[in-house]
């Protein structure tokens, strides 16, 4: 512990993503709460959106115990619409949840505020703008009426906002209780996701673009406004990785102060027996959905690779994964037949029922089911980008193909219809996984698939895979995390090197193998919160010292 680090006394943290489970920012504030409540206990507080069509969220447990004096204060004074209960997450941190939906009435004169003080553009804004927006006005509010009640001029509070989605709370804390220390998290910026979700080169013009020109030529003006704004005028910056702080720096002309970088935590990975245990079940249920799809006997010695992930088809990867398998197909180093599992979840419609009756029956078959390649059913099987890459490709998983394709285009929550198992339960029956991002501020797919035991390929646009290359003994993927490099322009290269290294990986024996999934595990462990939790403290100590500065300054003349 550094010495004369400051300490906060309260830590809130507001993100669209508490008890809301959309992202990879679920993840980070998930896994991290945990250590962060063995050291602060209740004085952590997140804040999250509360959806009254969801009130009996599995995620969050409500308490008429927890901070009742002030709860009953903060409706019934300050008119705030609230829940106060626990996360049902490691560590089971207190959150409230707010709903926001009250101050719709009150938009036009809180976005005007926000124009006169801050120069926040609110007049492009559509889509989610305004719900997000809102929400983080409420959270302010939230803190603001909690602050008020509970604690003084003397408390060391610190305020994390988490994405463009809520930097309206902390402009509004900055306005009205100033003696909050703020911390602005952007995780990736709208406008270069954009830009690369739009199918434009990213890196190699990094240095040329504008980011206010670049959000006006995409339609991006509000939320690049109120991201920028928020980056600006927070107490302490902060990014995830280096990679990100690059697009920072250009497009939203900050660089951050602290970059915390997303760990993970590994108790809920099975060991020994256990993991043994769900790994081979994990294979036979793949492995058995696989051959009553295709009509097929694949065995035990079949090399398992998967990817997984939002879908965003160029920005994951998806593209240049299915154009290596393409590749591997036609590649005499192939040692094994492998089994390729696509897992994002599209516009599903309804559960193959052909599949589900070959899977409750004990007969074997050695004739494919129509469209032998997804799992689900889809409302858009004639517009979507896997199945039209797929075709465009040539590869319909024939007979004679050593290498086949099943596109799982749901979420793996343990109920989806055939595989019936948590994502979770079924990443352990993978050998290998693939996730060649073009655009990855992180990559928490790649780290959870290590934390598994399970060999990955990424490469060094993904923040996760840039860190791993400087891990020391990095050795591609015999050390258990193969990090290919990726530019604007090498597409056809990162697919060979995707195509190679599954070949190669093919061609090891068990016991090299055993070795390589050891090293994966070893990797993970350096990325577990307890290592990175230190980046967090170092920002708060950066943030608290900000604040009290400008307080001294009086910098925005309160």
């Amino acid at each position: 512990m550094v010495v004369d680090r400051i300490s906060p006394d309260y830590i809130f943290e507001a993100s669209w993503e508490v008890c809301n489970k959309v992202g990879g920012i679920y993840t980070v504030l998930s896994t991290r709460a945990n250590t962060l409540q063995e050291r602060f206990r209740d004085r952590l507080i997140f804040i999250g959106p509360d959806f009254p069509d969801r009130p009996d969220s599995p995620l969050f447990t409500e308490s008429n115990h927890l901070c009742a004096a002030w709860r009953v204060h903060a409706t019934t004074q300050d008119k705030l619409s609230i829940r106060v209960g626990r996360w049902n997450i490691p560590g089971n941190p207190i959150v409230v949840l707010v709903d926001f939906r009250q101050y719709y009435a009150e938009k036009n004169d809180i976005y005007t505020r926000m124009w006169n003080r801050f120069q926040v553009d609110s007049l492009h804004a559509y889509g989610d703008y305004d719900e997000a927006s809102l929400f983080a006005y409420a959270a302010a509010k939230v803190v603001e009426s909690f602050y008020r009640y509970n604690l003084t001029e003397t408390d060391r509070v610190i305020f994390q906002a988490h994405e463009w989605m809520t930097g309206a709370a902390l402009l509004y804390l900055q306005t009205n209780v100033p003696r909050i220390a703020t911390i602005f998290t952007t995780h990736a910026t709208s406008i270069g996701r954009s830009i690369a979700g739009n199918n434009k080169p990213l890196y190699d013009y990094l240095f040329a673009y504008n980011g206010d020109q670049m959000a006006q030529e995409l339609n991006m003006q509000s939320k690049h406004s109120i991201e920028k704004q928020a980056a600006h005028y927070a107490d302490c910056f902060t990014t995830v990785s280096e990679i990100t702080n690059t697009e920072c720096k250009e497009l939203l002309d900050k660089p951050a102060d602290v970059i915390l970088m997303n760990g993970f935590e590994n108790d809920f990975v099975p060991v020994a027996a256990a993991y043994s245990g769900k790994r081979k079940r994990a294979r036979a249920l793949l492995l058995h959905v696989a051959n009553c799809l295709l009509g097929t006997s694949f065995g035990d010695d079949t090399l398992i690779v998967g990817t997984s992930g939002r879908y965003e088809f160029r920005n994951k990867g998806l593209d240049v994964f299915l154009e290596s398998l393409n590749r591997l197909n036609r590649d005499r180093d192939l040692q094994k037949n492998v089994l390729a599992f696509v897992c994002v979840p599209g516009w599903v419609g309804e559960v193959r029922e052909d599949l589900r009756t070959r899977l409750k029956s004990k007969e074997k078959y050695d004739t494919p089911l129509e469209v032998p390649f997804v799992t689900h059913w889809l409302h858009n099987m004639t517009h979507d980008q896997v199945l039209d890459m797929l075709k465009h490709l040539d590869m319909a998983n024939r007979r004679d193909d050593r290498v086949k394709v099943i596109f799982v285009p749901c979420y793996l929550d343990g109920a989806d219809g055939i595989f019936n198992k948590s994502y979770y339960d079924l990443l352990p029956g993978e050998d290998l996984t693939v996730y060649p991002s073009y655009y990855e501020p992180w990559g928490y797919t790649p780290l959870e698939s290590i934390a598994f035991h399970v060999p990955t390929i990424t490469t060094d646009l993904a923040g996760f895979g840039r860190w791993a290359k400087t891990l020391p003994h990095h050795h591609g993927i015999e050390s258990g995390v193969e990090v290919l490099h990726r530019s604007d322009y090498n597409y056809s290269e990162v697919a060979d090197g995707i195509k190679d290294t599954i070949a190669l990986f093919s061609a090891k024996t068990e016991k090299e193998v055993k070795a390589i999934r050891k090293q994966a595990t070893e990797v993970a462990e350096h990325a577990l919160w307890k290592h990175f939790i230190e980046y967090y403290y170092d920002a708060y100590d950066f943030a608290c010292k900000r604040a009290m500065s400008r307080l001294t300054e009086n910098k925005y003349k309160y």
